[in-house]
């Protein structure tokens, strides 16, 4: 862009008026700000537009190689695929269908014993952690109720006030 400073316009305005002079100056300078915003959206609307066609191209480069990235993948695939099912065939043309034997693990009664102790143990630590005043503070129930016993403990109203009589 062209350097204007404060004197360089100050300049222009005076040779400006003294060549159009004072009634003329006005019109001229509204014909040159209008001219001067046209041609400036006109540059940028060019300029977008540039921008717009070389995202297109960045964007077209990037699908094309997403599909052939895509197409060597679904190949790859197939090949594989298809090598394994031709591995399986072969298989099961040159040996006979036998019963699959499954080779489960049955734990001992020692495995089991173990475990069990393990089990209440954990259980033990777990309920024994924490003492019983904190568990009722925070409101943690030590006691399993029914659901209707609960609906009637929370039921406005169900709460019977103890009387001195």
């Amino acid at each position: 862009m062209i350097d204007l400073g404060l004197t360089k316009i100050a300049v222009i305005g005076v040779v400006a008026l003294v060549v159009i002079g004072p009634e003329k100056l006005p019109k001229v300078a509204r014909m040159a700000g209008t001219l001067y915003g046209r041609a400036q959206r006109y540059l940028n609307d060019v300029k977008s537009e540039v921008s717009r066609e070389m995202e297109l191209d960045e964007l077209k480069n990037l699908r094309k190689q997403a599909e052939e990235a895509a197409s060597t993948f679904k190949d790859e695939m197939e090949n594989s695929i298809g090598k394994d099912i031709a591995e399986v065939e072969s298989v099961l043309r040159d040996e006979p269908m036998t019963t699959p034997s499954f080779d489960l693990y049955t734990p001992s009664s020692e495995d089991m014993a173990r475990k069990a102790k393990d089990f209440r143990r954990k259980r033990v630590v777990r309920s024994s952690a924490v003492p019983l005043w904190y568990k009722q503070q925070a409101g943690v129930r030590t006691h399993v109720i029914s659901g209707a016993a609960r609906m009637k403990r929370h039921r406005p109203g169900s709460r019977k006030t103890a009387s001195f009589f």
